[in-house]
C-alpha cells in the first residue's frame, strides 16, 4: 500500500510539473500585455571620433557610430521581462589610425523610464580590418537582458534599454557642440 502511495504521489508530482510546464508554454504563446521596453541611443555616446592632434580630417584615427538598435522581448504573467538586442556598429579607419584592429565599448544599460539605473554592462569587440578597409560595420547579439517585474501588472514601457558607445570627456564635448567635420564633396 505504501509503494502504491509512493507511485500515485510521484505521478502526481509529475502531473503537476506536467501542467505548469504546459501553462507556462501557452502563456508564451501569447502576446505581450504590453510593449517591450523603449530602447533609446544615448546622444552623447551615440558616436565617437579620436583625433591624432587637432580636430581636422586629416587627424582622424578612429571613428564608431551606433547605426541600429532593434530588440525583442517576451514576457507573461508576473515573469521577468527577457529582452535580447542586436546592436549594429560601424568603425571607421582614419588617415592617423596606428593598426588594423581597434576595440571598441559599448554599453547597455537598463532603466526605470527617466529614473533608476536598474543594471548597467559594458562589452568589448575587436575590430578588424582588412587592407584597403576603411569602414566595418558589425552586429552584436545580446540574448539575455533579463528585467525584474514586481508583478504582472507591470509593463515594458516602465523601463528603458540605453546603449552607447564609452566614450571620452573630450568626445562628449565634441558630441555635444554639433561640430561635424565636413568631408570633400559632400558638403553641398
Amino acid at each position: 500500500m505504501k509503494r502504491i502511495a509512493a507511485v500515485f504521489l510521484a505521478f502526481a508530482a509529475t502531473a503537476c510539473a506536467s501542467q505548469e510546464a504546459q501553462e507556462r508554454y501557452r502563456a508564451s504563446q501569447e502576446r505581450n500585455p504590453a510593449p517591450c521596453p523603449n530602447v533609446v541611443v544615448l546622444q552623447d555616446a551615440g558616436r565617437f571620433i579620436e583625433f591624432a592632434g587637432e580636430p581636422a580630417l586629416e587627424t582622424i584615427a578612429w571613428s564608431g557610430e551606433v547605426k541600429d538598435v532593434t530588440t525583442a522581448c517576451r514576457y507573461f504573467a508576473d515573469e521577468p521581462i527577457e529582452a535580447a538586442l542586436d546592436v549594429e556598429l560601424s568603425i571607421g579607419r582614419g588617415p592617423m589610425a596606428d593598426g588594423d584592429v581597434r576595440d571598441v565599448t559599448y554599453f547597455v544599460a537598463v532603466t526605470r523610464t527617466n529614473r533608476d539605473l536598474i543594471a548597467k554592462q559594458e562589452f568589448t569587440v575587436p575590430v578588424k580590418f582588412r587592407r584597403g578597409q576603411d569602414v566595418v560595420t558589425i552586429t552584436e547579439s545580446i540574448n539575455d537582458i533579463l528585467i525584474p517585474r514586481a508583478n504582472e501588472t507591470i509593463s515594458g514601457i516602465n523601463f528603458e534599454i540605453i546603449v552607447g558607445l564609452a566614450v571620452t570627456r573630450d568626445q562628449v564635448i565634441f558630441n555635444r557642440s554639433g561640430e561635424s567635420l565636413k568631408f570633400p564633396g559632400l558638403d553641398g
